[in-house]
Parts: C-alpha cells; sequence; structure tokens
C-alpha cells in the first residue's frame, strides 16, 4: 500500500472511531432525556448524577414513578430492573406499555413483593382495546433484587413476546381471525410505578406492607434500549405504512423452536398462574389461549 492508499485507510479508520464514538454517544441516553419523574421533591425518584441510573421510592407518605417522554408503536421495549430486597410484602412494582385513549392497549409486567425467602412472582398482562383479563403468573427462577436484570417486550403487528433477560416467557399472537382484539394501532408510553398493593398483591392479601422496613426501592438503568417506532404528533403512519424496521422482519414474525422450547420450559417449571386454566374465571377458555402455548 502507498502513502496515499495508507493514508485514505488512516483516514477511514478514524471516521470509523469516530462514527463508533458517536454511536456510543447515542446509546449513553440519560434519564431525564427519555423519561419525566412522577414526584419532583427529589426523595420519591432519584437520579444519579450522571443521568444513568434512577431509583422509584414506596414509603408510607407516597409512591412513585415515571413515564416515557415518547409514545411508541411497535419495535423492542427493554430495560434493566433490579427490585425492591428483603421483605418486600404488598409491594407492586409496575413496568408497562400503555396507551393513553380510551379502550386502551396496554403490555403489563408487575413484580409482585414477596416475604423474604420466598420467590419473586411476575406477573404478565395484555390489555388490547380495553379487554385485558390475561393473566400469566411465573416465579423468577433467580433472585431479582441482587443485581440489574432485563425485561423487555418484543412487539410488531402478528406478535408480542415478554422476554427475561433476553430469553422469551410468553407469546401474545395476532388473533384478529378470532375476533380478539390486538395492540397495534394506539401508540403507548412506557411507565414505571412502585405502589402498595397489598389488598391482593402477596397471597391473595393476606400478608399486608410492613411500612418498617419502608423505604422500600427499586432501580432502573439502560435508559436506551427503547428500540421502537416514535410516533409524533398522533401520527402512526410512518410506524404502520413500512416494513422497514428490523422487527418487521421474516424472522420476528413468529417464534422458532429454540424460543418455543425456552417459553416451555418457564411454563412447565415456574408457571403459577394462567388464566386459560381458570376455570372459576371462565368456564371456557378464551379462544386465543389454544395459541398461547407454542406448538414444537
Amino acid at each position: 500500500m502507498g502513502f496515499v492508499g495508507l493514508q485514505a485507510g488512516v483516514q477511514l479508520a478514524t471516521v470509523a472511531a469516530l462514527s463508533l464514538a458517536m454511536v456510543g454517544m447515542v446509546y449513553s441516553a440519560t434519564f431525564t432525556e427519555q423519561f419525566t419523574a412522577f414526584s419532583h421533591d427529589g426523595i420519591h425518584v432519584q437520579v444519579a448524577p450522571d443521568g444513568q441510573e434512577a431509583k422509584i421510592v414506596l414509603d408510607e407518605y407516597a409512591a412513585s414513578g415515571f413515564g416515557s417522554k415518547n409514545q411508541y408503536l411497535f419495535g423492542n421495549i427493554t430495560m434493566m430492573i433490579k427490585l425492591v430486597p428483603g421483605d418486600s410484602a404488598g409491594t407492586v412494582t409496575a413496568y408497562y406499555l400503555s396507551s393513553a385513549q380510551p379502550n386502551h392497549d396496554e403490555l403489563d409486567f408487575e413484580f409482585l413483593g414477596n416475604t423474604s425467602g420466598q420467590p419473586y412472582i411476575l406477573q404478565t398482562n395484555v390489555f388490547a382495546n380495553g379487554i385485558g383479563r390475561r393473566e400469566q403468573r411465573i416465579n423468577l427462577w433467580f433472585d431479582p433484587t441482587t443485581d440489574f436484570h432485563n425485561y423487555g417486550v418484543l412487539w410488531n403487528r402478528n406478535q408480542i413476546i415478554f422476554t427475561v433477560d433476553n430469553k422469551p416467557i410468553r407469546v401474545f399472537k395476532n388473533n384478529e381471525d378470532l375476533g380478539i382484539a390486538y395492540p397495534k394501532n394506539k401508540p403507548m408510553g412506557l411507565y414505571a410505578s412502585l405502589w402498595n398493593g397489598d389488598s391482593w398483591a402477596t397471597q391473595g392479601g393476606m400478608v399486608k406492607t410492613n411500612w418498617t422496613h419502608a423505604p422500600f426501592i427499586v432501580s432502573f438503568k439502560d435508559f436506551t434500549t427503547l428500540d421502537g417506532c416514535v410516533v409524533a404528533n398522533n401520527d402512526i403512519s410512518p410506524c404502520t405504512a413500512t416494513t422497514t424496521h428490523w422487527w418487521e422482519a421474516s424472522a420476528y414474525q413468529t417464534i422458532d423452536r429454540k424460543q418455543a422450547e425456552q417459553i416451555l420450559w418457564v411454563k412447565n417449571n415456574y408457571e403459577v398462574y394462567d388464566y386459560c386454566t381458570d376455570r372459576k374465571r371462565f368456564p371456557v377458555a378464551p379462544l386465543e389461549c389454544e395459541r398461547n402455548i407454542p406448538l414444537l
């Protein structure tokens, strides 16, 4: 390689390095760039000086939470969360996507507090056109209070996949062919909250929140993994009229065998409740239930 070629190579390498640095900058968005706190007293929502971590606090005086500044329609929405340690009985940590319109759509993660030594319960739920009642509950197979873990939703026009540490735990298909509504035209914001749910959250409400253990604290980080189609001025057409987003690729329109095996592993080993098998609530299983269980 001559001097000119070498110089060009160095220039390209420099540009590449700068590009990577710029990408790194993009992927270090702060909490205040992405979210709005629902409390401004400096106590119930605490943001690190560098904006890379936020804590929400529940005590006997107030609950807390935050919401995204953007609304999304489809995408891969994830965040790292570390839950309340010790005796968290009665507390509910909610992490969810929700639309603002009447007959709303909503995709829920709800972490139900526990007494010390018991596994955390994760409840997921899907609302479409105002209709929910699709609760599934699992015990987490790790302690979610000692470190951060990734919780996310991959959402496109054909399916919704709930994930934990990038592993699928539940799939909800587009069942419009069965006359069942599907979240596909209402933009949703991302929200998180920590509140007292001791009327129902722990052992059906039998175990109450012990306020002597307050404050209860949940930590969040990685605020740049909101990889969704942003809806501006209520115009959803850029999100529905194009198939250029990566989550619209054919590989993401159905689960593969490995994902099906993972979901079945969770179901067979950690599931503690499924609305589809609750005959007191549903003497006849809802129509979508036969599609909730992946086929191998």
